[in-house]
């Protein structure tokens, strides 16, 4: 189903799946996009550019969910632009798709410097793969360090660049620690800053999503050649547990490969 999401054809493609999904999976192309930004960069966007970007990544998210699929790592390295101007999110190496109204999920994924805080406790058992924090402003060597960072440190905004006060308040209820009180996509939707004050609206989830129906026909032509048995055992692996991550993976490997974030991160 993912393949075939990668396109919301009706609405300028605001996802596309660009990476592959394993070694084996290779889910579709745009040609040779790069990431929106590199993490950290001395030449920020304009506030406008800003907004305009993250229009498309609202959106973005917002049909993934519709049809019911969960990213789990969103970060600036998987915002690819696109030769429309236009950002795609890419790489759905772990993602899930969910049931019923929302993910709730009990295990971590992705990348440590982009976590929720919630992912991070000891306490909570499960937590929504639909409210994550939307990005994160913390960094450091340390993994450990990082994470406590990520629990319990406020956000701090530098001096240079300036920002308006509508963009702030939007980034401190993005990273609101609580995940009961987080600002949701409807209501990101809405944000004075995102509209311009109601004069730039959004487009209305059924505007733009429709539900994607994959066919007993699709599925079968989906896979013109198959190497190996191998492959067959990891597709089919993948497809029991609605999952695209590597089923015979260990965690262990899967949690150091997943440590492409901003410097070098150490245990």
């Amino acid at each position: 189903k993912v393949p075939k999401c990668r396109q919301n054809q009706g609405q300028g493609s605001y996802v596309q799946c660009c990476l592959s999904l394993s070694t084996y999976l290779w889910v579709g192309s745009c040609g040779d996009p790069s990431p929106v930004m590199e993490v950290p960069t001395d030449s920020p966007f304009t506030e406008e550019q800003t907004r305009l970007y993250f229009r498309d990544i609202v959106l973005g998210m917002e049909y993934l969910h519709y049809q019911k699929i969960v990213h789990r790592d969103i970060k600036p390295s998987n915002l690819l632009l696109g030769d429309d101007s236009h950002v795609k999110i890419a790489d759905f190496g772990v993602s899930n798709q969910f049931e019923g109204n929302d993910a709730l999920l009990s295990s971590t994924a992705g990348t440590p410097a982009f976590m929720a805080p919630e992912t991070l406790s000891d306490i909570r058992q499960s937590f929504s793969g639909k409210v994550g924090s939307q990005n994160c402003p913390f960094i450091d060597e340390y993994i450990l360090v990082l994470h406590n960072k990520i629990r319990t440190k406020c956000v701090e905004f530098p001096e240079s660049p300036e920002i308006s006060e509508e963009l702030r308040t939007l980034i401190q209820r993005m990273l609101d620690k609580n995940p009961d009180t987080r600002i949701t996509i409807p209501e990101i939707k809405l944000d004075p800053w995102v509209t311009q004050d109601g004069c730039d609206p959004l487009p209305l989830e059924e505007e733009h999503c429709t539900m994607v129906e994959v066919t007993e026909e699709e599925v079968q032509n989906s896979v013109k050649f198959v190497p190996s048995l191998s492959a067959v055992i990891l597709v089919k692996a993948m497809l029991r547990k609605r999952s695209f991550s590597n089923p015979f993976e260990c965690p262990r490997s899967r949690e150091e490969r997943s440590m492409s974030a901003p410097g070098n991160l150490l245990m």
